[in-house]
């Protein structure tokens, strides 16, 4: 195949978790862009379908919003069997959804580590790690009866390193009621790169790739404070762009990376080196 060949993912299924997302539309947007057909699925349904119409509209191919509580067996295997029964083939799986709350406000005592509530650890783990490992069981075990398919886990820059909880601070506020980055979004993060290892060495021998890719911050209009701060840790001194890891979802998905499993993909503006 040339390079331009294994970029292609005409014809091929994509399942993206968390379609209605703010990445999740991005990464239907690349799908579609190479010809896939990119499944948005949400627990919102209305956004799902209105982000997949806008994504068939703006490239010219089919995109289907979809319905899904990926913390419930159930509503996995019921879309597997849609889409299965529709298209015959799930080739791509994309591990998107979670939830990240915003700490760059006010005061947010309850996100630091000695306030944090258990049930919102619990529902943050619920959505990322145990929805991500749902969806793997279900989807990946298909793929790995038709001996081909690709997991990719959207893990993050605080999967790597730990959040520097300075970039959170606000002036006047005691330090028991300064905001923090949740512990639990680090550990979703962190692991979700291990689940994207166990995938990759347990589905290997069925042809069953699994990789993670670990995206920086991206601008979309937070408090100038913040933005100054977290630039200041970023060699390349500059957020990421909306549009920018694009790009490398296709890469990962497509036969481009057909000899790369098991990794984790780095896409941070270089502020884990320092």
């Amino acid at each position: 195949m040339n390079v331009k060949d294994q970029f292609d993912l005409t014809g091929r299924v994509a399942v993206i978790t968390g379609g209605a997302g703010l990445l999740g539309v991005k990464h239907a947007e690349a799908i579609a862009e190479m010809g896939g057909l990119p499944i948005l699925a949400d627990i919102d349904a209305k956004r799902a379908a209105g982000a997949a119409a806008n994504v068939a509209k703006r490239y010219g191919v089919e995109a289907v919003g979809v319905k899904i509580d990926i913390t419930k067996p159930a509503s996995v295997k019921k879309l597997r069997d849609t889409l299965l029964r529709q298209h015959g083939r799930i080739d791509i799986l994309i591990n998107n959804a979670a939830r990240n709350p915003k700490v760059e406000g006010g005061s947010l005592a309850w996100s630091r580590l000695e306030n944090y509530p258990l049930p919102q650890w619990e529902l943050d783990l619920a959505v990322g790690l145990t929805g991500a490992l749902l969806c793997s069981q279900v989807f990946g075990a298909e793929m790995a009866r038709a001996k081909r398919g690709v997991i990719l886990n959207i893990a993050s820059d605080l999967g790597v390193i730990a959040p520097d909880q300075r970039i959170y601070r606000k002036h006047g506020l005691r330090d028991d009621q300064q905001p923090a980055k949740p512990v639990s979004y680090s550990v979703v993060k962190h692991g979700l790169i291990g689940l994207t290892k166990y995938l990759a060495t347990y589905w290997a021998e069925q042809g069953v790739r699994a990789n993670s890719i670990s995206p920086g911050g991206i601008f979309n209009e937070q408090d100038q404070e913040f933005v100054r701060k977290l630039t200041a840790l970023i060699p390349l001194r500059r957020m990421a762009r909306l549009d920018e890891y694009k790009a490398a979802i296709v890469f990962l998905v497509s036969d481009a990376s057909q000899y790369m499993t098991g990794a984790n993909l780095v896409m941070d503006g270089g502020r884990s080196t320092w």
